[in-house]
């Protein structure tokens, strides 16, 4: 069974050259454990591999984009060949002048159309290929020429370098938020700039409202609230590495339970919807659904949630993100997926890839 998304998006790029979503929550959300099988969007990999972690007994990894599952096979080789500093300077976390070299180590792991792959992209490997997708270019722009329009290096140093709540809240407000900030930000983040340049126009079929109002006010949340100290992806996206923090599959003390787990790690070119018939019912302990559900209509997500709960074991959890389009299981599921709404809003608290509007946990009953 395809899946409404896959008639009206491209496929045929790198579309995230690292999975956009904080995989902290995400884990807690799923709390996965050593008898499961758990079913994730690929994405780039990272929280695929995040859940890997915690020694689950499977992992499915599927994307309708090969060129996603191209950066998880690298991803893979890379645990299995590099050393956890040299991992980092491959995606791009940290400087490197050896990127190359480390490719040409991790590229005899790779099947013949993935080496095929990124033999083409040497000029991404060179930069490192947490950078080589379309969402991360658009940062790239933004990092480039539109945050030089609004604060100098030093600024920017001073706001990722953090500081307790009062002081964030401080410097947001008489320092970060001048109106070139405000401005800037949202004409960077509006709905046909972020279409045209970050993600697929046809994401946006089902958002209503403004969507850089919503999106400024996430960000001010993560640049207060939350310490710019502790968070990887606004550091990525205001400097282009990872100075000062990772996310969670790139921490060293969660390399080598990756590295370890790796024979536990499938994944494929499939619709979930594609993937759920072949499972079976009560077959899958929990499932990372990223934010598939923005980009389908309410018929086509309630007919999704069906597939999901059917092949659910009892107790398994399904954890997916709201940008935009609001999306949770109606009131009618509730007698088959209990919804955990307090516990959903602590972690969205927590939520450190700060675009996103809500964060949902349900479970199978």
């Amino acid at each position: 069974m395809s899946s409404e998304v896959e008639a009206r998006a491209e496929f045929d790029l790198i579309r995230y050259a690292q999975c956009w979503e904080d995989a902290d929550i995400l884990v807690k959300a799923l709390q996965p454990n050593k008898g499961g099988i758990y079913l994730s969007i690929a994405s780039a990999g990272d929280n695929a591999l995040a859940i890997l972690s915690q020694s689950p007994e499977r992992v499915v990894a599927v994307d309708l984009n090969v060129t996603q599952l191209n950066c998880l096979a690298l991803r893979v080789a890379a645990y299995k060949e590099l050393t956890h500093p040299e991992l980092l300077e491959l995606i791009g976390s940290r400087p490197s002048q050896q990127r190359a070299n480390l490719y040409q180590r991790c590229r005899p792991l790779l099947e013949k159309h993935e080496q095929a792959f990124w033999d083409s992209k040497s000029a991404e490997i060179a930069q490192g290929i947490g950078g080589a997708g379309k969402f991360e270019r658009y940062f790239a722009l933004f990092k480039n020429r539109i945050i030089p329009l609004i604060h100098s290096r030093k600024t920017i140093e001073q706001l990722i370098s953090g500081g307790d709540i009062d002081y964030r809240k401080n410097f947001y407000n008489k320092v970060w938020n001048n109106w070139r900030w405000r401005i800037l930000f949202k004409v960077f983040f509006s709905r046909f700039v972020m279409g045209r340049m970050g993600r697929d126009p046809s994401f946006f079929q089902y958002v209503e409202g403004s969507v850089s109002d919503r999106i400024l006010e996430r960000a001010k949340h993560a640049l207060t609230e939350l310490n710019p100290l502790e968070n990887p992806y606004l550091q990525w996206i205001l400097t282009g590495e990872h100075p000062y923090a990772l996310p969670f599959a790139l921490r060293e003390e969660n390399f080598d339970a990756i590295r370890n787990n790796l024979d536990r790690l499938e994944w494929r070119q499939s619709s979930i919807e594609a993937y759920l018939e072949e499972a079976g019912a009560n077959a899958i302990a929990g499932y990372n659904l990223s934010d598939i559900f923005e980009y389908m209509s309410e018929h086509s997500f309630t007919t999704l949630l069906d597939k999901l709960i059917e092949a659910g074991a009892p107790g398994a959890r399904l954890a997916y993100w709201n940008m935009l389009a609001p999306r949770e299981a109606p009131t009618s599921y509730h007698d088959r997926l209990k919804p955990l709404p307090a516990f959903s809003a602590n972690l969205h608290l927590e939520d450190k890839a700060f675009f996103y509007s809500k964060f949902i946990v349900e479970e199978v009953i």
